[in-house]
């Protein structure tokens, strides 16, 4: 396996996360619920298989270089950005395997009270996470070349 292609992986499993997202909450609003169902169970496998890949590379990334962080080289404002995006992602990142549990637990046990109310919590959290991997992403690869 080539080792370097995880972040790019990583990324785009955030980025087919946040589709399964949004179109399982347009689902839900069309009252769709076994399609909305399908749609969000599939997000959680493809968050949860980012996970895997994101460890992966942590830990690859520490066997190869001693750290398991990837040095973002912007600067000024930039860098400023960048840390700001990247403290609100991992902070809100923690809470996402939790919230979604409890969430998809609640909905395949049919409380749906229950579920609505912690789902507006949970979802606007793990599609901000989505979406801002993907930034983070470009931001550390794309846009300003890693060093490590």
């Amino acid at each position: 396996m080539n080792f370097d292609n995880l972040p790019a992986i990583n990324a785009s499993l955030n980025a087919l996360s946040t589709l399964l997202l949004v179109r399982g909450f347009m689902l839900i609003r069309a009252k769709r619920i076994e399609q909305h169902r399908k749609m969000m169970i599939s997000a959680f496998v493809v968050s949860t298989i980012f996970l895997a890949c994101y460890l992966l590379h942590k830990w690859h990334l520490y066997s190869t270089t001693g750290s398991y962080n990837t040095t973002f080289s912007g600067t000024g404002t930039w860098r400023t950005i960048y840390l700001v995006l990247l403290f609100s992602h991992v902070s809100l990142a923690a809470t996402v395997p939790v919230l979604a549990l409890i969430t998809i637990n609640r909905g395949l046990n049919m409380r749906v009270e229950l579920h609505k109310k912690i789902a507006k919590i949970t979802f606007p959290i793990w599609l901000y996470v989505s979406v801002t991997g993907v930034i983070v992403y470009f931001m550390l690869y794309q846009w300003f070349r890693a060093a490590v």
